[in-house]
């Protein structure tokens, strides 16, 4: 598959934030690609965590809504379809349990993948609770 674009977080923040004229302008066009499937685009786990992090911590965007918000795009026609469950399973423990967005990236990838996931990390066994 080449047909497929890597998204970065700063586009996905700037579409969704609004806060940078020309920028948003760009990723507002490129994004209705997206959403109506002409163009395809592969997130990242990283960047989908690293958009957690900056709406959590630097907007303050209430959690509920990063979520809501971020599962929105994710379910986009033209999202590839590579890890677009384990996206959508992340963000849905990451709402529901006070763990952090890469512990359930990390467990999502491995419950998806049916993967046996090794941490040291105490939230892990917050999702077998």
């Amino acid at each position: 598959m080449t047909n497929i674009t890597v998204l970065d977080t700063n586009v996905i923040l700037r579409y969704l934030l609004n806060d940078h004229p020309e920028h948003f302008a760009l990723a507002q066009a490129f994004m209705l690609d997206v959403i109506s499937g002409k163009i395809t685009v592969y997130i990242p786990d990283s960047a989908l965590a690293e958009c957690v992090y900056v709406l959590l911590k630097v907007y303050k965007v209430p959690k509920p809504q990063v979520c809501e918000t971020l599962t929105g795009l994710v379910n986009y026609a033209g999202v590839s379809e590579i890890n677009k469950a384990v996206l959508i399973h992340s963000l849905q423990l990451f709402k529901q349990h006070n763990v952090d967005i890469v512990d359930a990236i990390v467990h999502a990838t491995a419950k998806q993948r049916q993967w046996a996931a090794f941490s040291f990390d105490n939230d892990m066994k917050k999702f077998n609770a």
